[in-house]
C-alpha cells in the first residue's frame, strides 16, 4: 500500500475552485468525487439536467481542459510526479483495479486518485478488451513490449497446460524485448502477468490458460484432478473429498467425490479407493488388464517380474497377481516356466 505525501480531497477542492458549480458537479458526479462514490453515466446526469448525453461529455472534457490550464493545477505539479514515481516502481505498466487498490484502501479516496490520473499528462489508460483488463501505462513503447510478451507466453500454452510460476516467470522474461532491466524482477513481472485476461493461476498457484477448467475449476471433477495432480501420487477418495473441502471451501460429500472419479477418464484406480491420473501412464482397467498390456508389451516374462511391473501401477499385494496369472483364458506358462499370453 502506498503511502501518499497529500491528501486527495483536499487536493480536488483547490481544483474545484477553477469551475463553476454545475460544471463542478458533473466532474464529480463522473468521477464520484463527493459522498455519493458511485460513479454516474453521461444519460443518468444528463437526465437530471435536461440536457442531451453529448452536452454532457462536452462539460465534462471543457471542465478538464479547465482544471489542466489553471494556476492550481500547475502548483500541483509535485502530486502528479509522486503518482508517476509510484507507477514506474510498480513496472510503469499495471492493471487498473491492482493501482488503485495500491494507492488506497478507501473506495472514495481512489476516485479522487483515479480523478488525477485522468488529468495527468504523463498518464495513459487503455481500456479493457479481449486480450487484457483495463490498465494505465507512462511509458508506450515498454507497453506495447510487454502486451506482445503476454500474447507469445499464451500461444505456446497447450489448451489444458499448467505451469509452475517459475515456469511462467521464465517464459514471458524470455518474451520481452528491448526492456530495462530494472524492470525485470519477479514482483514487477507478475503484476503484468495479471494484466492479461486469457492467463490465470488456479488455487494451488499454477497458471495457464484461464478458460481452462485447470484455472477455472467447473465442478466436483475439476476440483479432484486439482487436488490429486497437487498432491503428486495417489489419493484415496475420501483424502480427495477432505481436500476439496480445505482447499476450495467447498463441501464435498465422500460418496458423491467418488462417484465423479468413477465416471471421469482423467482418473484411474489403482488401488482400493485409491486414484491416481491418467497422464501419469497408469494402465487403465483391473489388474489382469495391467498385466494383459505389460506382456503385451514386454513378451514373456516370470512371475516376479510380472509382479513387481504391476505393483508400480497398482497397490496390490503380489499374491493378487499371482491369482490372476492362474486364468487360464488369459494367461499361459510357457515350457521355460515364464508367463505369456493365452
Amino acid at each position: 500500500m502506498a503511502i501518499l505525501s497529500f491528501k486527495p480531497k483536499q487536493i480536488t477542492k483547490k481544483f474545484a475552485v477553477v469551475l463553476p458549480e454545475r460544471a463542478y458537479d458533473v466532474l464529480s458526479s463522473r468521477f464520484g468525487l463527493g459522498d455519493n462514490t458511485e460513479r454516474q453515466t453521461l444519460e443518468s446526469i444528463g437526465r437530471k439536467y435536461g440536457i442531451t448525453r453529448e452536452r454532457v461529455r462536452q462539460i465534462e472534457n471543457f471542465s478538464l481542459q479547465s482544471i489542466k490550464k489553471s494556476d492550481a493545477f500547475k502548483k500541483e505539479k509535485s502530486v502528479f510526479d509522486e503518482l508517476h514515481g509510484i507507477i514506474d516502481s510498480l513496472g510503469a505498466v499495471i492493471s487498473e483495479n491492482e493501482l488503485l487498490q495500491y494507492l488506497s484502501s478507501d473506495e472514495s479516496a481512489r476516485n479522487h486518485l483515479y480523478f488525477f490520473l485522468v488529468l495527468g499528462e504523463p498518464f495513459a489508460r487503455e481500456k479493457e478488451d479481449e486480450h487484457f483488463t483495463h490498465r494505465w501505462h507512462i511509458n508506450e513503447k515498454l507497453a506495447g513490449a510487454v502486451y506482445e510478451a503476454l500474447r507469445n507466453v499464451y500461444a505456446n500454452l497447450g489448451e489444458d497446460e499448467l505451469v509452475q510460476e517459475s515456469e511462467i516467470l521464465e517464459s514471458f522474461l524470455s518474451n520481452l524485448k528491448d526492456v530495462s532491466e530494472k524492470y525485470k524482477n519477479e514482483e514487477i513481472v507478475r503484476r503484468w502477468l495479471k494484466i492479461s485476461k486469457r492467463l490465470g493461476q488456479n488455487q494451488f498457484g499454477d497458471w495457464g490458460r484461464s478458460d481452462s477448467s485447470n484455472i477455472r475449476a467447473r465442478g466436483m471433477r475439476d476440483y479432484a484432478y486439482l487436488v490429486i495432480r497437487k498432491h503428486g501420487s495417489p489419493l484415496h477418495f475420501r483424502e480427495v473429498a477432505n481436500s476439496i473441502s480445505e482447499a476450495f471451501g467447498r463441501k464435498a460429500h465422500v460418496a458423491t467425490t467418488h462417484n465423479e472419479l468413477i465416471k471421469d477418464p482423467r482418473f484411474i484406480l489403482v488401488g482400493r479407493g485409491l486414484y491416481a491420473l491418467a497422464e501419469w501412464g497408469y494402465t487403465k482397467g483391473v489388474v489382469r488388464d495391467v498385466i494383459r498390456e505389460i506382456l503385451k508389451r514386454e513378451g514373456s516374462m516370470s512371475r516376479e517380474d510380472i509382479a513387481e511391473k504391476v505393483m508400480k501401477e497398482r497397490y496390490v499385494k503380489e499374491n493378487t497377481v499371482m491369482v490372476n496369472l492362474q486364468n487360464g483364458k488369459h494367461f499361459k506358462k510357457t515350457k521355460d516356466g515364464l508367463y505369456a499370453l493365452a
